[in-house]
């Protein structure tokens, strides 16, 4: 670029008057006196002009360029890294680590799974989605429930359910004559709950693809029970969380509002005129309204989202969420939450996990009450910005809510 300019100038030379002594510059170096006078009188020889002129633009062009790459790199620098922040460090590599697809092109992440059976051969993703089922059943099994377990699934195999068995006792063999058997999904791992399983194999993210969530115990009679009804009940009277009501024979109902109301379709309170708790309308929380047991819940999609993240790791019996269940029904816990009369459950009594072990079993669930409750009540008093929508307003059921 230099050669070039130094041949125009060659050619076209700068027409500079020809003494300084001569020009108006002369009388500028006298005007502008001192060191800007003798830069005036510098830049007015030709040569020197010329060399000076092009070397402060390619100064400045060059100058400007690497500003500007080295503002691009500090940018893709920071979107590369801004993600890392609040990171930590990773454990084995020791550098700063991602929480997930920070660092990818958003249109290749996939943020969610599912349970969905895919062939090895080429599928029409059409027809995947059309027989892709919309509800799930879980529940944790064991052999000598296998025909109870049968029952339930024949109930609900022609309305669109994935069928998910937790065997705690190990053994998945014995169930392979059954015609369901190789559609449904078998996780094995020995003497656990279906709430240590859920905790671990239910992520919010992996059973997005459900509108309702079973999470039901292996005791239960069906004789009177139609997912299908049960579906549309619950859509229809607005219930994010659910359970069917329990049929009078049944063993252990440990709680008034879940005993069937012949008369209802569904319910979502009881009415209790005398012992230690009172149910009035006022009452607006357990036992007496926002209720379910963990014994045969149904959550929807949204539900089991906030439900999940309540379950505890280290205790297993899920006792105790009941209390606080209704906190994650997605509106005004005595309108969300509530009890299908016309699609009923026998519940049976077996203690089947327990086994020989049950009293043991039983006191571990009581003091694994108490300790979520008491957590409950930590986390509370520990979280200043978190605000509890409902207040006591009976006196009778305020145990309930602290206890």
């Amino acid at each position: 670029m230099l050669l070039e300019f130094r041949k125009l100038h060659t050619q076209t030379p700068l027409k500079c008057p020809p003494s300084c002594e001569d020009s108006p510059t002369h009388e500028m170096t006298h005007l502008l006196g001192g060191a800007a006078g003798r830069w005036w009188k510098y830049l007015c020889q030709p040569t020197i002009a010329t060399l000076a002129a092009v070397t402060i633009v390619l100064t400045l062009f060059l100058s400007s360029v690497f500003v500007n790459q080295q503002a691009a790199m500090t940018s893709v620098m920071e979107k590369l890294t801004s993600p890392l922040k609040d990171c930590g460090n990773c454990a084995v590599t020791r550098t700063q680590c991602t929480k997930g697809g920070e660092l990818l092109p958003k249109g290749i992440i996939v943020g969610t799974s599912d349970l969905q059976m895919r062939t090895l051969a080429v599928e029409d993703e059409d027809m995947v989605m059309k027989i892709t089922p919309k509800n799930l059943l879980a529940m944790a099994v064991g052999i000598n429930q296998k025909e109870g377990v049968d029952q339930i699934v024949q109930k609900v195999l022609d309305f669109n359910f994935t069928i998910m068995l937790f065997h705690y006792d190990g053994i998945t063999d014995q169930w392979n004559d059954l015609p369901w058997y190789n559609q449904s999904i078998h996780i094995v791992a020995l003497h656990q709950t279906k709430w240590w399983y859920a905790k671990r194999f239910m992520h919010p993210d992996i059973v997005e693809q459900y509108n309702y969530i079973f999470l039901w115990d292996e005791d239960l009679g069906v004789k009177n029970f139609n997912a299908s009804r049960y579906v549309q009940i619950m859509e229809e009277d607005g219930m994010e969380i659910s359970q069917p009501a329990l049929d009078p024979a049944s063993m252990d109902i440990h709680h008034g509002i879940t005993l069937r109301r012949p008369k209802n379709r569904s319910h979502k309170r009881m009415y209790k005129a005398r012992g230690l708790t009172l149910c009035t309308e006022e009452s607006n929380g357990p036992p007496c309204t926002g209720w379910v047991e963990v014994m045969a819940p149904v959550f929807s999609r949204a539900a089991w989202r906030c439900t999940w993240h309540m379950i505890q790791n280290d205790l297993v019996h899920g006792w105790g969420l009941d209390f606080k269940i209704g906190y994650c029904s997605q509106g005004i816990r005595s309108e969300k939450v509530g009890v299908i009369d016309d699609e009923y459950v026998l519940h049976k009594g077996i203690p089947s996990l327990g086994g020989p072990h049950n009293n043991r079993v039983r006191r571990r669930s009581g003091a694994e009450m108490k300790a979520f409750l008491q957590r409950w009540r930590n986390a509370v008093k520990a979280d200043p910005d978190w605000i509890d929508p409902y207040k006591t307003s009976n006196e009778s059921s305020r145990g309930y809510h602290t206890r």
